[in-house]
């Protein structure tokens, strides 16, 4: 039987589970592991400059392709708290990602040595499963069940802590006969499959909601061949977003209270029967008055983790099922059906739904300067096509982007759906584009976000990760400035100073374009809306010419407020057109946008 350090198992394993791309930052107490990563080979290796920065890459790297486990790496202490927040972010969304950790000895442990935290025990409630392996020769199997955990039922991220002296130790293992634990995912039955279809023959509005479920099972096709044949239109949740591609005829858009669009609450408001695939009804989805979401209406939920259905509402069918197994026998039984001539014509409701998507825009084009952000995302359609990967996390700029960008393809829309942490964007887009380095990756941050982790563009320079990243610049918090409204404060969240280096960019403070060139990467601002279109073309030639991210910076108004509900209710949302000038006031005119 072979002989080798744990940690050389460690990395072995990891090749033979399919890892060819890491991301962290070495240290004292992980320095043995980064000994083995270059000894053994076979794994490429992206040096973070924030071990945050390392988790986020690795949720990017893990969301953009299927089938992906992005890992992510650092040393004890003080690295493992910092990646608290990737974890967090990746199992709310459902995102596999391993987290490996160095540790103090295990001698050491309870006696308060340097940089010795308890990791274990602060991950355990943001992971599937935290372990610090106190025994060398456990290290195979820890690592064994961590892959099997993290792709089975619901996937999510795993952490691994490896003290020093366990990494050092020499253990027996074969690569040679290792073997991946067989991966575990509910199915649904056919009788299953039969009731829940049963709810259509009584329907005459269903709806479909396809969430991030239908895309971590790689069932995408499925889903828009059950839509097709059964000529029902499909509602994308944030998460689903791509599922169906927005110019399908079956696309009725997003619903929600924030990330969703004028046509698909109004279709969703107006449907008898919904059936939920791979979602989990989130509040930015239903919004807080569930009353206004479920009333009048029958559900089939469809999830992968059991304690989901029911969660939030009780759906009048569930199914524990993973969501290509469920599609599978739904497109069987709905094939039969219509071969007995026993399902309904939904075509009529189907044109309805096309009708109010034609009809229930929002307004994009303005040529006010300063900008409005709604003319940056209708020069961003005309831009960028429909290979296009965006990435992004939260803000007003997030979900104006939901409101009116395209999205065509499923992993084309890399957002943090639930946790939403600033500076998620840079570190995200680093792993998105190393992962699929052959599709075109735009980046979009308002300016608070892009400040927060802007650290990690030096990162893309250095390994030469290019891609588009759009800054929309207005000087404040946006999204809490307008909470805050219903609050009648504005109270900290102004970011405006006379920056006393660059008088030219007036009271919006920071020089993005100086620092991101300081960086290694290249900046264009634009001020007029009429050059959005030629900053880019410009930004796409730099991008592809340096191999290096270039930032495009787009001077906004400093107060527009976005599309969304005052009450968190998604029958009751607030649409914006005339704007305050003044910060602080409330908007001069508030009214439905014409169409």
């Amino acid at each position: 039987m072979p002989r080798m350090t744990a940690a050389a198992a460690a990395v072995e394993i990891l090749k033979l589970e399919g890892v060819e791309q890491a991301f962290g930052v070495p240290g004292a107490a992980i320095n043995p592991f980064y000994r083995e990563l270059k000894n053994v080979g076979g794994i490429a290796h992206t040096l973070a400059r924030h071990v945050e920065g390392a988790s986020h890459m690795a949720e990017g790297y893990t969301r953009a392709k299927a089938g992906n486990i992005g890992v992510c790496i650092g040393t004890s202490g003080p690295a493992g708290t910092d990646m608290i927040t990737g974890l967090y972010s990746a199992i709310a969304d459902s995102i596999p990602i391993l987290c490996i950790t160095g540790q103090a000895p295990v001698s050491k442990l309870h006696k308060e040595d340097f940089q010795a935290v308890d990791i274990a025990s602060i991950a355990k409630p943001v992971t599937k499963a935290a372990t610090t392996v106190l025994e060398a020769a456990q290290v195979p199997g820890v690592f064994q069940q961590a892959f099997h955990l993290m792709r089975s039922g619901r996937p999510g991220p795993v952490l691994i802590d490896l003290p020093i002296d366990v990494q050092l130790t020499e253990i027996e293992f074969d690569p040679e006969t290792y073997t991946p634990l067989p991966v575990y995912k509910p199915q649904a039955s056919r009788a299953q499959a039969e009731k829940a279809l049963g709810f259509l023959l009584e329907a005459e509005r269903p709806l479909i909601v396809a969430g991030g479920g239908i895309i971590n099972a790689d069932a995408t096709d499925l889903l828009v061949e059950f839509a097709e044949l059964t000529n029902i239109p499909v509602i994308s949740t944030l998460m689903g977003w791509g599922t169906i591609p927005d110019d399908h005829e079956l696309a009725a858009g997003m619903v929600g209270v924030q990330t969703a669009h004028r046509y698909g609450n109004a279709t969703f408001l107006e449907s008898d029967t919904v059936i939920g695939i791979g979602n989990r009804w989130a509040n930015r989805h239903t919004g807080y008055n569930l009353d206004a979401y479920t009333k009048g209406r029958k559900f089939v939920h469809v999830d992968i983790e059991p304690t989901q259905l029911g969660k939030i509402f009780a759906p009048d069918f569930g199914i524990a099922s993973d969501a290509k197994v469920a599609l599978e026998l739904f497109i069987e039984v709905a094939k039969e059906l219509k071969a007995e001539g026993k399902l309904p014509d939904f075509s009529a409701w189907a044109a309805s739904a096309q009708e109010r998507k034609a009809t229930l825009q929002r307004r994009t084009h303005f040529d006010n300067i300063p900008l409005k952000p709604q003319r940056v995302y209708e020069e961003m359609n005309k831009a960028f096509g429909p290979e296009t990967r965006y990435v992004t996390t939260i803000g007003l700029s997030q979900i104006a982007a939901a409101q009116f960008l395209h999205v065509y393809k499923p992993r084309h829309w890399v957002n943090c759906g639930q946790a939403g942490p600033l500076g998620w964007t840079i570190p995200a887009a680093i792993g998105a584009a190393t992962a699929q380095p052959e599709t075109p990756v735009v980046a979009l941050s308002g300016d608070y976000d892009f400040q927060f982790m802007i650290e990690e563009l030096a990162v893309a320079a250095q390994h030469k990760v290019p891609y588009v990243h759009v800054l929309v610049n207005n000087a404040y918090l946006g999204l809490i400035r307008q909470a805050q409204g219903g609050l009648g404060i504005n109270f900290e969240v102004n970011l405006e100073f006379e920056n006393i280096n660059t008088p030219e960019i007036g009271v919006y403070g920071v020089d993005h374009v100086k620092v991101a060139e300081g960086l290694g990467v290249k900046a264009i601002r634009v001020t007029d809306p009429d050059k959005l279109g030629e900053a880019f073309e410009t930004a796409k030639k730099w991008a592809a010419e340096h191999q290096v991210p270039v930032v495009v910076e787009a001077i906004l108004e400093r107060i527009t407020n976005i599309a969304m509900s005052k009450t968190v209710d998604m029958s009751d949302v607030t649409e914006f057109e005339e704007l305050a000038t003044e910060p602080g006031h409330a908007p001069t005119a508030i009214r439905p946008l014409s169409v």
